[in-house]
Parts: C-alpha cells; structure tokens; sequence
C-alpha cells in the first residue's frame, strides 16, 4: 500500500511540473490559419503600400489603477472593396510600453473582396496590457479603397459585462 502511494504521489508531481512547463497556446497565432491565405510569388511594385494602427486593450483599469480587468479582444482585418482583393503584408501586435510582442505571419495573406480575417487577443493573455495596439502594413491597388480595421473588446463577469470598440488610423 505504502508503494502505491509513493507512486500515486510521484505520478501527481510529475504531471504538475509537466503542466507548469507548457505554454499556453495562444490561439490566433496558430500558423494554419494563416497558411491556406498566403499569396506565393508575391509582387507588390503596382501596389499602393500603407499602414494603419490600431488600438487594442488586452486590460483595463476597474474603479482604480490598482484593480484590472482582463478582456477579449477579436480584431477585424476588413476588405470594404467589392471587386478587388487586398493584402496584408504584416500584423504586428505591440504591448503597452511599446515593444513588439508577435507578428501574427511571415507571408503576405490575402483578403477577398468583402472578407473579413479576425484576430483573438484571447483574455488570458496579458501581454499587451492596458495600452496595446497593432500595427497593419497592407497593399492595395492603385485608386482601391483602404482596408478597415477594428476590434470589439469585452469581458463578462455573472451578470455583469464591458464591451467597446475601438478604429484603425491610417499612419503617414
């Protein structure tokens, strides 16, 4: 009897350290989403190139700067052209004191007329912080209409709930 315990007991301890090693997986990031909207043998010289920022809270503050709230934050990459595709060649995701956290592909994807892509900042993941933000490098065709970015961001607690969104600015 006292074996199986010292086994039960072993076993318990090395799944524990097992499981405080692993990473959370952070879903959006995941490369097969990615992989079936990349463009092969990419050339951009007849396109219009631009960027757009966008502001992301991954954490708010709650009644004061000493109590935050997590959020889910799904970011919108949106074609609002009927007829041409546009390209998003970068999506970098920023944390609060500026550093790069991730870039979300390594390959120009696409985005068809009309289509939207989504990103998940899922709520666990507190990288960002309270001032988070992305920045979009994206390609268009001459005298196209510019892509669109926005992200909803919410939290539900019981019966209580925050939602709010926030827009891309186009940088130049």
């Amino acid at each position: 009897m006292k074996n199986i315990i010292k086994v039960l007991t072993f076993v318990t301890i090395l799944l524990f350290i097992d499981s405080c090693d692993k990473e959370k997986e952070i879903s959006s990031i995941n490369e097969t989403n990615w992989k079936k909207r990349t463009v092969n043998n990419f050339n951009s010289d007849s396109l219009v190139h631009g960027q757009t920022y966008l502001s992301i809270y991954s954490q708010i503050y709650s009644e004061t700067e000493h109590r935050i709230l997590n959020l889910t934050a799904t970011v919108s990459l949106r074609n609002i052209n009927v007829k041409d595709t546009i390209f998003i060649d970068k999506a970098t995701y920023y944390n609060t004191h500026g550093e790069a956290i991730r870039t979300y592909f390594d390959k120009t994807i696409f985005i068809a007329p009309m289509e939207t892509v989504e990103i998940v900042i899922d709520e666990s993941d507190k990288e960002g912080g309270t001032g988070a933000n992305f920045l979009f490098n994206w390609s268009i065709k001459p005298n196209s209409t510019e892509p669109f970015f926005e992200s909803v961001m919410l939290s539900t607690s019981g019966q209580q709930g925050i939602s709010f969104t926030t827009q891309g600015k186009t940088v130049h």
